[in-house]
């Protein structure tokens, strides 16, 4: 294996990337070079996640189903929101988030209205919101890496889901971070109402 180019011995390992732990998966990124959003065009479709931020490749195997579970309970609540406040369109994985030559795929982020035709995505608006769901994978960058992307952005809110802890830390830009277990609220410029939602009913219809 120490023979193969180090961008194989990645791909090899990122099936592991969960037993592994993120801190090697990082290690093994920073050691092969600076990467950028065109080295992502090579990259392998083979199930797992690749992101780049600020020249780091991020490295995230396919998702728990607790994981996906949270992020697909959050869309069902958001969407209507959105559509009845005509603020925008919630846009789920896959979907991606261009800024200061990086380029990552919240689970879910709130992109303004744009008119037709759809912009690329280095063109596109700043999200209103974006949430991040924790895994044992992703929990040390959606706090660090990734949080101060958001800011740097100018992302006005950002939502990072923790189902162990059954909270959302929110981020906003200018103001010290607040752990929610209560009712989360939020009200996105243009929006007549705010978004509410009761966390422990929450996490108890997702989680048990």
């Amino acid at each position: 294996m120490t023979n193969l180019p180090m961008q194989r011995r990645i791909f090899a390992h990122a099936h592991r990337a969960a037993r592994i732990g993120e801190n090697r998966i990082m290690l093994m990124a920073q050691a092969t070079k600076e990467w950028t959003r065109r080295d992502l065009a090579r990259l392998p479709d083979d199930g797992n996640k690749y992101e780049v931020v600020r020249g780091e490749l991020f490295v995230t195997p396919a998702p728990r189903s607790p994981h996906q579970q949270l992020i697909a309970m959050l869309n069902r609540l958001l969407v209507p929101y959105v559509a009845s406040e005509g603020i925008g369109l919630v846009h789920q994985a896959r979907s991606v988030v261009v800024f200061d030559g990086s380029e990552v795929e919240p689970d879910l982020f709130v992109q303004p209205t744009v008119s037709a035709p759809p912009p690329r995505w280095e063109n596109a608006p700043t999200p209103l919101l974006v949430v991040e769901v924790l895994s044992p994978v992703t929990k040390r960058r959606d706090r660090g890496s990734k949080r101060q992307l958001y800011l740097d952005a100018g992302v006005p809110e950002y939502w990072i889901v923790d189902g162990e802890r059954r909270s959302v830390m929110v981020v906003r830009p200018g103001a010290e971070d607040a752990r929610v277990t209560g009712t989360l609220t939020w009200t996105p410029d243009g929006a007549r109402t705010p978004f509410s939602l009761d966390l422990p009913a929450f996490f108890t219809d997702v989680l048990g």
